[in-house]
C-alpha cells in the first residue's frame, strides 16, 4: 500500500536486481482478510475434491511448462546454478503440488467404534488461514512443501517469502491463478521479515504459521504465537547433522556421499551433512579422497555456466558471516585441510571454496555452530560408543548418517542417532512418501507425505443418536 520497494542484490555479481514490493502490516491485513474470505465462503474448502486435484494437477504443468523461467528466476535471487535451479528446484516443486494434488480425493474420515444407537463420525477439517514463511536456500521447493498439503486439505494461505528470493513465490501465485485457483485461495506478501513476516506470525486471524527457517527465528515466532492467539506453529530449522564413517566402510562411497552432503548448494542446506565423525584410524584417508571428489566432480562456477554444480552464496552478509565463522574456528585451533576461502573476487559475487576443517573437538565451534556454507568440519572418535555421544552432542536433531559395512551396527547406531532421519550407506536420498523434519532444536512438524496434511488439519467429531 506504501508503494515502497526495496532493491535485490544479484548474489552471482553483487549488482543490482529487481524492485521487490516491500510489504507492510496493512499488506498483511489485507491478505489475511482475503484469506479469510475465501475460506469462509468456501470456494475452495468445499469444492468437489476431483475439481480441487484438477486445479492443483494444472498448476503444477503449468510450472513444468514454465521451468526455464522459473530457474532462471530462482537462480538471479539466490546464486544456485541454473542448472540445479532446473533440473532440482522446478522439477521437485512441480513434483510436489501434483503428489498434493493426488491426495485430494483420498482423504477419508473415519467411523469412531459406538453403540449399536448412536454413530460418530471423525472429520478432519481444515484449519482455516495458514501462514507460510520460508527461507531463501530453496525457495520454490520448501514453498511448495507447505502450499501442497495446506491447499489439499482445504486451507487459504498468505506465503511471505524471504526477502532474498521473492521472484518465483510471486510467479508461482501468478501461475496458480491461471490454472484456476481461487482468488483469495493463495496470497503472497513480499517484504523484510521484521516487518511482514512479524506482523503475519502475530496476526489474530492466522490460524497457523508453518516456518522453515533458523532456530533463533522459530523461537520468536513461538512466542508470538503464544504471546497473540495461541495459533499452531510448525518449524522446520536448523541442523548440524553428523555422518559417522565406520573402519570398515566403503570409504569411496562415503567420501562422495560426505562432499555431495556438505557442499551441494554451496552448504546452504539445512541437513547438511556438515560434521564428519570419521573412526581415527580413516580419517587422513577418507579427507583424502574427499578433496578428490570435490575436485572432480563439484565445481564452483558463475550459477549461468552450465558445468557450475554449486554457485554464489546468498548476499554478502552471509559470506562475511561464514568468513568470520572460518577464522574463528582457526583460531580456536581448528586445522584447515583445503579451501573454506573467498574465490571468484573480480565478479563481484559471494563465492566460498569447499573447506574441510579438523576440528580441535566436538564442543569446538566449527562442529557446533550452524555455518550455512561449504565448509566441513571432520572429528575423529574410537569406538562405536563414542561415535554415537558425539553424534548426538549437539542443540540438533534434523537428520544423520552411517556407514558401515556391519548392517547389525548399521541398524543399532541409526536408532540411536537422535534425528528426524537417518541413512545408512548413503545420505539425502528421498521422495515426497517420507516425512521430513527434526527433533529437539531442529523444529517439530513435518513436511512432505501424506503426513505433512495433518498439521494443516484438525478433528472434529459429529455424535449423531438414532431413536
Amino acid at each position: 500500500e506504501t508503494g515502497l520497494t526495496f532493491t535485490r542484490i544479484r548474489p552471482m555479481d553483487g549488482k543490482p536486481g529487481g524492485q521487490i514490493a516491500r510489504g507492510g502490516i496493512a499488506d498483511i491485513d489485507r491478505a489475511v482478510s482475503s484469506a479469510r474470505k475465501a475460506f469462509a465462503s468456501g470456494i475452495w474448502r468445499k469444492k468437489e475434491p476431483l475439481e480441487k486435484k484438477k486445479i492443483m494437477l494444472r498448476w503444477a504443468d503449468l510450472i513444468r511448462g514454465h521451468a526455464e523461467e522459473l530457474a532462471l528466476l530462482e537462480t538471479i535471487d539466490t546464486g544456485k546454478p541454473v542448472m540445479a535451479s532446473l533440473t532440482v528446484d522446478v522439477r521437485l516443486a512441480a513434483d510436489c503440488i501434483q503428489y498434493y494434488a493426488e491426495m485430494c480425493d483420498k482423504l477419508y474420515d473415519e467411523i469412531a467404534p459406538t453403540g449399536p444407537n448412536d454413530r460418530a463420525l471423525v472429520r478432519k477439517v481444515p484449519l482455516g488461514v495458514i501462514g507460510a514463511i520460508t527461507p531463501w536456500n530453496y525457495p520454490m521447493i520448501i514453498e511448495t512443501w507447505k502450499l501442497g498439503p495446506a491447499l489439499a486439505a482445504g486451507n487459504s494461505v498468505v506465503l511471505k517469502p524471504a526477502e532474498q528470493s521473492s521472484l518465483t513465490a510471486v510467479r508461482l501465485a501468478e501461475l496458480a491463478t491461471e490454472a484456476g485457483l481461487p482468488d483469495g485461495v493463495f496470497n503472497v506478501v513480499t517484504g523484510y521479515g521484521e516487518e511482514v513476516g512479524k506482523a503475519l506470525a502475530c496476526h489474530m486471524d492466522v490460524d497457523m504459521i508453518a516456518f522453515t527457517g533458523s532456530t533463533e527465528v522459530g523461537k520468536l515466532i513461538m512466542g508470538y504465537a503464544a504471546s497473540t492467539n495461541l495459533k499452531r506453529v510448525a518449524l522446520e530449522l536448523g541442523g548440524k547433522s553428523p555422518l559417522i564413517v565406520f573402519g570398515d566402510a566403503d570409504l569411496d562411497a562415503a567420501a562422495s556421499a560426505v562432499a555431495w552432503g556438505c557442499f551441494y548448494n554451496s552448504g546452504e542446506t539445512c541437513h547438511a551433512s556438515t560434521r564428519l565423525l570419521a573412526e581415527r584410524g580413516v580419517v587422513d584417508a577418507l579427507v583424502a579422497k574427499i578433496k578428490e571428489v570435490t575436485a572432480r566432480e563439484i565445481t564452483l562456477a558463475h550459477p549461468l555456466e552450465p558445468s557450475a554444480q554449486i554457485g554464489a552464496l546468498i548476499e554478502d552478509a552471509h559470506l562475511g558471516k561464514v568468513l568470520d565463522m572460518v577464522e574463528a574456528g582457526l583460531r580456536e585451533g581448528a586445522k584447515r585441510a583445503f579451501g573454506g576461502e573467498r574465490v571468484m573476487g573480480e565478479t563481484g559475487g559471494y563465492y566460498v571454496s569447499p573447506g574441510v576443517f579438523f576440528a580441535p573437538s566436538n564442543n569446538a565451534s566449527l562442529a557446533r555452530q550452524e555455518i550455512f556454507g561449504p565448509i566441513l568440519t571432520v572429528i575423529p572418535f574410537d569406538g562405536e560408543e563414542e561415535a554415537v555421544r558425539f553424534a548426538n552432542d549437539t542443540l540438533y536433531g534434523l537428520a544423520g548418517a552411517v556407514f558401515t559395512t556391519d548392517m547389525s551396527r548399521a541398524h543399532r547406531v541409526s536408532e540411536d542417532i537422535q534425528a528426524g532421519t537417518v541413512w545408512i550407506n548413503c545420505y539425502d536420498l528421498s521422495n515426497f512418501a517420507t516425512p521430513f523434519g527434526g527433533f529437539k532444536q531442529s523444529g517439530f512438524g513435518r513436511d512432505r507425505s501424506v503426513h505433512a496434511i495433518d498439521k494443516y488439519c484438525d478433528y472434529k467429531t459429529i455424535w449423531q443418536r438414532f431413536r
